[in-house]
């Protein structure tokens, strides 16, 4: 679910701009005028206007290239690809715990590092995409996730050679060194196709769509929110396959399921492979970043002038702050030093926003364990734990999709204010507000569920698994509030020349996150696990106090917000040092 806050690269900007309430367009009308062209006989063909060329390198024609035909293949491409990562990201810890043999710590540092690597290969795709184009990433990244699947399926044969194992509450038998290397070669490769294609993918639908063109700018916004509903789909499809994968625990059909879905959604890709558009790549921004810091270096020992004489002109005025960096506008561009200013203000806030993936991990992986040790059962059935994760799915969706009906009005009522919304970073803050709130009630759900626990040595308790969906309903709050605002921030704040640095920050954010979760878990049973003791998180959670390590989460999830409420509070947006510019050129007008 971490992906969520990242899926929309590439329609940010237009989804900000027209807001929640903005009206989905007839796709059949504006379809049918795309593939009209100009419409007059004679006169060469209509042509983009935004520079976008067609699969020869020449300028792309309006009606044979992109538009809708183009953006729903990618669009069933990417709903595919969400069902069968998906499937693997809710029950990969207990793939791990119960056919893996892994204990929960161990179970969940492996979704930790490899949720953290998915997010850095997104960071590296994108990346790549600068230089080599998003077509070609595309490509090469869905024909890792095929090669993945199908190793992983593959491998899966003698994973599960025990009969019947695998099933919640059946350990499968050890395995040989050849056999786990392989099952872990094959998430790997999966992390790396998925990554790739998560960064790059939407944003490369997003070019099917001229956006100086009025009728396919409007598009653009409408298939925005297709594609997010497409994403929600696959995963809905998902949760319903892990309901039959993890009551039966046949988990061969479902990875070969999910090896098919890659594969169909590669056909889809290449299908059209004449009728996209592309953008030349343009390289980047961490060569622009890298300019200035080298500049700077190299000037150090020469001297500023102090009203800026000297300096190479720009579109932007000097700041006062972080003046090691003037030293570079000798000979670049204080338009270039100043974007670069703009990214080094952003950080501290940035750092601070790590730690929402620390906490929106624990969905898919300690949540997830802990209602694999509860009563699962309503009459015949058998909850599986993985499934809860609808509740985060569903309350995510309804909080963006009525933010403007619910969480406004509240705000106004509150405050007593006629702001039409919360900034950025006020919505940031609740979401970690409701954040503390969710560890605090998973710690309090924790500590009941081994009040009721059967003291045998099987990993079970009386308590019902219901009890879990106040906490999973919070965290999706959290996601909503948290993911949309940082991303609109990001947008916002990030200058035009290194607009691409967005993606950057959001996908880094998320792998330091994974790793920084592994490197917690890991702190704390080595400390809690001494002299003998079963440590916070052990093999048996009957046997630990997973509640006290989501009581520690809280602790530091209010700490980081002490921490974000500061930076918060310093931070200058661009916004206000263009307002700033404006007064002084004002007052030194002659």
């Amino acid at each position: 679910m971490q992906q969520s806050g990242n899926e929309m690269v590439g329609f940010g900007d237009d989804l900000v701009a027209s807001g929640i309430e903005t009206r989905l367009v007839d796709t059949a009308a504006v379809f049918e005028l795309q593939q009209s062209g100009n419409g007059e006989e004679g006169l060469p063909p209509a042509r983009t206007k935004d520079g976008s060329l067609d699969r020869n390198g020449k300028p792309a024609v309006r009606g044979r290239t992109g538009g809708w035909k183009s953006g729903l293949v990618l669009l069933v491409s990417q709903g595919l690809v969400t069902i069968a990562f998906y499937v693997l990201e809710a029950s990969i810890v207990l793939f791990t715990k119960y056919v893996m043999r892994q204990t929960n710590a161990e179970a969940e540092s492996t979704f930790s590092l490899w949720m953290g690597t998915v997010c850095l290969c997104s960071l590296v795709g994108g990346f790549l995409s600068d230089y080599i184009g998003r077509y070609l990433i595309s490509i090469y990244a869905q024909v890792f996730l095929t090669v993945g699947f199908g190793l992983l399926s593959a491998s899966a044969h003698a994973l599960l050679k025990s009969h019947g194992c695998g099933v919640i509450g059946k350990l499968c038998d050890p395995h040989a060194p050849l056999e786990v290397s392989m099952f872990y070669m094959s998430i790997y490769l999966i992390a790396l196709g998925n990554g790739a294609c998560e960064s790059v993918l939407a944003t490369f639908a997003a070019d099917q769509f001229d956006e100086e063109d009025p009728a396919e700018k409007q598009s653009k916004t409408s298939f925005g929110w297709y594609f997010v509903i497409a994403s929600n789909i696959g995963r809905f499809i998902s949760v319903a396959l892990l309901v039959y994968t993890e009551s039966t625990g046949n988990w061969l059909p479902i990875l070969w399921i999910s090896t098919g879905c890659v594969i169909t959604a590669l056909v889809f890709l290449l299908s059209l492979t004449r009728r996209y558009r592309h953008f030349k790549p343009s390289g980047s921004p961490i060569s622009r970043i890298a300019q200035v810091i080298v500049a700077s270096w190299r000037n150090r020992n020469l001297q500023v002038p102090s009203r800026g004489e000297g300096l190479l002109d720009g579109t932007r005025r000097k700041t006062d702050d972080l003046k090691f960096l003037d030293k570079a506008a000798i000979n670049i561009p204080i338009t270039q030093v100043e974007e670069v200013k703009c990214i080094l203000r952003l950080l501290p806030v940035w750092l601070c926003t790590i730690w929402s993936s620390v906490v929106f991990l624990q969905t898919p992986s300690l949540f997830t364990e802990q209602g694999a040790a509860m009563d699962r059962s309503i009459l015949h059935f058998q909850v599986p734990p993985a499934g809860m994760i609808t509740f985060d799915i569903i309350s995510t969706s309804t909080l963006i999709v009525f933010y403007d009906k619910l969480i406004v009005p509240l705000h106004i009522k509150l405050t007593k204010t006629q702001s039409k919304t919360l900034a950025e970073l006020q919505r940031i803050g609740t979401g970690f507000v409701i954040a503390v709130v969710t560890m605090l009630f998973a710690g309090l759900v924790e500590q009941q569920r081994l009040k009721y626990s059967d003291g045998s040595t099987k990993e079970m308790s009386s308590l019902h698994i219901l009890w879990q969906i106040p906490q999973y309903i919070l965290m999706g709050a959290s996601k909503a509030m948290v993911c949309v605002a940082e991303k609109e921030f990001f947008a916002a704040q990030t200058p035009d020349g290194l607009k691409s640095l967005e993606m950057i920050l959001s996908f880094c954010c998320s792998a330091l996150g994974g790793y920084m979760c592994h490197t917690i878990l890991w702190v704390v049973n080595k400390i809690t696990a001494s002299n003998g003791k079963a440590g916070w998180v052990p093999p048996n959670l009957n046997d630990g106090h997973a509640n006290r390590f989501f009581f520690l989460l809280a602790a530091l999830t209010m700490l980081n917000l002490g921490l974000f409420v500061m930076f918060a509070y310093r931070y200058i947006s661009i916004s206000t040092q263009m307002r700033d510019g404006i007064e002084e050129m004002e007052d030194v007008a002659p």
